[in-house]
C-alpha cells in the first residue's frame, strides 16, 4: 500500500492486495453486461471450462444474451470447445475488438482469437496476463449482454484477483472434483471471494462418478463424494455433480459444446437467473464550453458531468474548474469519481494522469456536448484517437503558452 492511499479503492488504479472496494473499469463498450458470474477452481485440471461453456449454453437456452471471457489466458479452451477458429477482429483504428459468436449467439473472447496459432504457448508474467484480462473487459464491443461468465485461471493469485477487484462479479461458481486435496484448495478460493464480498452461489463437483453404461451401477473412480459437506461447510447451498462421460468429451472435443446436455446444471442455472438486475452506472465528464465539447482540456473551466444508468443519462450538471493545468484537471476528475472524459485535444501527459486514476479517455471529439454523449452510449460517437491538439496549424489560433514545456492545451510541442 502507497504511503500516498487515499482509501478510495473505487477510483484507484493500483492492484494493491489492501483493495477493500472493486475498481470497476465501465465504459461504452462494457457498460451492456448486466451480469458478471465468474467460474473459478482452486486448482488446474478439474473441468472449469467445461463448466464454464455449459452455463453460458444454459443460460443461451433460457433466451439470455451470454458471453465468456476467457480469461484462463495461458490456458485458453473457450474457442475449441465451441468449434471457434477464426480469428477476432477490431474497428479501422485498432482500438476496439470485436468477439467471436457462436452459433446460438453467445459472444466470445479468449487469446486464442488473437494468437496466430493457438497450440503457441503464452509465455507472461502475471502482471501482463492480468492487463490482457482488463483488456478484454475494457476494449471488446461486448454490447447488450444479459449474462457473462468468466472463465478464469485455478487458484488465487494475480487474474482472479484482478477479476474480482477489477469487474463487477455478481457471484462466483466454483468447480471441484472429489479428491479431498481438490476440496481442501477449493476452500481457499471459496475464502477468497468471502474477503472480497462477492458471494458463491453454487459449487459443481465434476467427475463425480461413472455409471455404467452396460449395467447401470455407479462407480466412484475418485472416491466418494463429500461435495455435500465441503458445501455445508462453507454456507453454500447450491450444488451439482457432473458425471464422467465420453460422449461429453467427445463433444466437447468437436467443438460442440452447444448440444451438450447442460440439466444437471439446472439449479445453479436457476439460481443465476434470479439474481436481480444489475443496473450498469457510469459518470461521464465532458470538457464545456456554451453547450459544445471544449477542445483544450489543460485550458477547460467548465465540465459537464453526467450520470448514466444502463445507459441512459439520469442527471447531468456543470460544474467549474478554476481554471487548474491539467495535472490538478486529473485529480478534479478523479474526486469526482469520473469514469470517462470526453473531450477535444489533449496530451499525452494529462492522458496518463486520468489513467493514473482509472479514467478512460474519449479525444477528438467536436460538437456539441449533450449529443457527444448519446452518441457515445449508443457507439455512435466518432472519435480522433490521436490526442494531440489538432488546432494549432489553423490561422489566427494561439495558445500562448508554448514555452518552457508550459502549454496545457494538448499540443505535443512539450
Amino acid at each position: 500500500m502507497s504511503e500516498e492511499c487515499t482509501h478510495d479503492c473505487g477510483s484507484c488504479g493500483s492492484d494493491c492486495g489492501e483493495r477493500t472496494a472493486p475498481q470497476i473499469m465501465a465504459n461504452g463498450n462494457n457498460a451492456g453486461v448486466k451480469k458478471v458470474i465468474a467460474v473459478v477452481s482452486g486448482k488446474g485440471g478439474v473441468g472449469k471450462s467445461l463448466v464454464t461453456s455449459m452455463l453460458a449454453v444454459s443460460a443461451a437456452k433460457k433466451g439470455l444474451k451470454t458471453a465468456i471471457l476467457d480469461a484462463d489466458i495461458t490456458g485458453p479452451s473457450i474457442p475449441k470447445s465451441f468449434g471457434i477458429s477464426e480469428k477476432a477482429t477490431c474497428d479501422e483504428a485498432g482500438t476496439v475488438i470485436y468477439p467471436a459468436v457462436t452459433k446460438t449467439g453467445i459472444k466470445l473472447m479468449s487469446l486464442n482469437l488473437l494468437v496466430e496459432n493457438e497450440s503457441d504457448p503464452v509465455i507472461w508474467r502475471g502482471p501482463v496476463i492480468a492487463s490482457a484480462v482488463k483488456e478484454f473487459w475494457q476494449n471488446v464491443e461486448w454490447g447488450d449482454v444479459d449474462c457473462m461468465f468468466v472463465d478464469c485461471p485455478p487458484g488465487t493469485g494475480d487474474v482472479p484477483l484482478t477479476i474480482f477487484q477489477s469487474l463487477p462479479v455478481d457471484g462466483i461458481i466454483v468447480v471441484t472434483s472429489p479428491q479431498e486435496l481438490v476440496s481442501m484448495i477449493v476452500e481457499k478460493a471459496v475464502k477468497m471471494a468471502k474477503m472480497m464480498d462477492i458471494p458463491v452461489l453454487g459449487i459443481v463437483e465434476n467427475m463425480s462418478y461413472f455409471k455404467c453404461p452396460d449395467c447401470g451401477k455407479i462407480h466412484y473412480i475418485y472416491g466418494e463424494s463429500h461435495v455435500e459437506e465441503n458445501a455445508e461447510k462453507n454456507g453454500i447451498d447450491t450444488i451439482a455433480k457432473l458425471p464422467i462421460d465420453t460422449e461429453t468429451a467427445a463433444k466437447v472435443d468437436s467443438g460442440c459444446a452447444e448440444d451438450l446436455d447442460v440439466s444437471a446444471l439446472s439449479a445453479i442455472s436457476e439460481k443465476i437467473a434470479a439474481i436481480e438486475k444489475v443496473t450498469s452506472r457510469l459518470k461521464i465528464a465532458v470538457t464545456y464550453q456554451d453547450g459544445n465539447v471544449f477542445q483544450h482540456f489543460g485550458h477547460s473551466e467548465q465540465f459537464k458531468i453526467y450520470e448514466i444508468e444502463d445507459k441512459k443519462v439520469v442527471s447531468s450538471k456543470i460544474i467549474g474548474t478554476d481554471g487548474n493545468g491539467h495535472e490538478a484537471l486529473a485529480g478534479y476528475l478523479k474526486n469526482d469519481n469520473i469514469d470517462i472524459l470526453i473531450c477535444g485535444g489533449i496530451g499525452s501527459g494529462a492522458v496518463d494522469a486520468l489513467a493514473q486514476y482509472g479514467i478512460q479517455v474519449v479525444p477528438g471529439v467536436t460538437g456539441e456536448a449533450d449529443m457527444a454523449v448519446s452518441d457515445y452510449l449508443n457507439d455512435k460517437l466518432q472519435v480522433n484517437m490521436q490526442p494531440n491538439c489538432n488546432h494549432h496549424d489553423e490561422d489566427g489560433h494561439s495558445c500562448g503558452d508554448h514555452t518552457d514545456g508550459g502549454c496545457s492545451c494538448g499540443h505535443s510541442c512539450h
